[in-house]
């Protein structure tokens, strides 16, 4: 196949072949003929801007409400809270819920995600069901995107008896990551949790991700005992903390510390771009440190909250936005780490950036999963989003103008 003429990060025009899913050659624009050997035929890329696709790397696929009416939030305050008000409603929805989640994996797709890691709520309320959705979902659209699944415990794994061997069932099903959650304020017995959550990642060969929304020095508690285990088992590289934004609100050298940690640990950061009253994480200075930097979605539309569309663009935008971002440099970057920062992520084969100015994805040996954007720059493409796209995943055009392209096998 061949993209012609397209600005690969904004810069020139170029002609990009691409040959068993991956970029073979970047031509001067215009100077590579269609030809026989190009099996899948011509992209007309018409100047616009190419991206790597975007990366989704901490979504709640289960916990979605894209597609579905619009209805008032009622979710209280806190995370047990907001856990009862989804456990509470998810099932009541008027149309089948495996459906509800399939409906919001293609509208990722459609607009440029064609990288997830999603979450799979397994409760002793669920059990499996929720795993089995997003399970159905990923084998669905397997030709249109990249998706790992994540046993996640989010009413904690020592509330309720039955929890962890549900988890185990999750595991020997297919789930590639292990959750865990605040395992001081949800579970209260912090080394009991992160026990179990590293010794099933150690079991069943697995990385881990720990959501910590706790505050504080008790999120530095936290977030030590990850470090001292992930240190212990030598999981380097396979460790992710989600959220985690009061690490930065501690005395600057407690929060400096903690970096070097994870820099030293290959522990990597999934934020979804929060608003925040308190100091936010310099991305620019952990990018620099070496740390793997990711973005997503979080829940779209759900019973946590009403935000969420879909499209990992605005949330690029919301990355800049919340981060006080006003250089294109910097607004570029975001865009990296939306799209590259979370591929690294899932695949540590993937390079990670090296700097705020890097670039990378669209070189010859890349993997040829590319989004194609209008847009003047990088930086006019995540301020206006528009609706001009054209996704490819492993070679192929899979979604065009905002929609998923039929499987021509099927």
């Amino acid at each position: 196949m061949l993209i012609i003429n397209v600005r690969p990060w904004g810069g020139n025009a170029v002609d990009i072949e691409v040959r068993d899913g991956r970029i073979a050659a970047l031509h001067p624009a215009g100077t590579a003929a269609v030809n026989a050997g190009t099996a899948g035929g011509a992209v007309d890329g018409r100047h616009r801007i190419a991206i790597p696709a975007f990366t989704d790397v901490h979504v709640h696929l289960d916990s979605t409400r894209i597609g579905l009416p619009f209805r008032e939030h009622t979710g209280g305050p806190g995370v047990w809270n907001m856990m009862c008000n989804d456990r509470e409603n998810w099932r009541d929805t008027p149309i089948p819920y495996p459906e509800v989640v399939a409906g919001t994996l293609e509208r990722m797709i459609a607009r440029g995600t064609t990288r997830v890691r999603s979450y799979a709520q397994v409760d002793v309320d669920c059990r499996l069901e929720r795993f089995e959705a997003v399970l159905a979902a990923k084998e669905r659209f397997a030709r249109a995107a990249t998706v790992e699944i994540m046993a996640f415990p989010q009413a904690g794994l020592l509330l309720e008896d039955g929890t962890v061997p549900l988890l185990e069932d999750a595991l020997r099903a297919g789930a590639t990551t292990i959750g865990g959650i605040d395992p001081c304020q949800l579970d209260r017995d912090p080394v009991r949790h992160l026990d179990i959550v590293f010794g099933l990642a150690e079991r069943y060969g697995v990385d881990v991700d720990i959501h910590l929304h706790e505050p504080g020095h008790l999120g530095v508690f936290s977030a030590e005992l990850i470090f001292e285990r992930t240190r212990a088992l030598g999981m380097q590289g396979r460790v992710s903390l989600s959220h985690a934004y009061d690490l930065a609100n501690v005395h600057p050298d407690v929060s400096a510390r903690l970096l070097e940690q994870m820099a030293e640990l290959d522990i990597a950061w999934a934020t979804v771009a929060p608003a925040s009253g308190g100091t936010q994480f310099d991305l620019a200075r952990m990018t620099d440190a070496g740390i793997r930097v990711g973005l997503g979605e979080d829940g779209q539309r759900d019973y946590w909250s009403p935000y969420g569309n879909c499209d990992m663009l605005d949330r690029a935008w919301q990355l800049a936005f919340t981060h006080r971002l006003r250089k294109d440099r910097l607004i570029e970057h975001c865009a990296a780490i939306a799209t590259v920062g979370g591929a690294s992520i899932m695949d540590r084969a993937v390079r990670r950036l090296t700097s705020p100015d890097d670039r990378p994805g669209l070189a010859v040996g890349d993997e040829a999963d590319i989004v194609l954007v209008d847009g003047e720059t990088v930086t006019s493409t995540v301020m206006d989003r528009g609706a001009d796209r054209t996704v490819i995943h492993d070679g192929r055009v899979v979604a065009d103008g905002l929609s998923v392209l039929p499987d021509p096998a099927a």
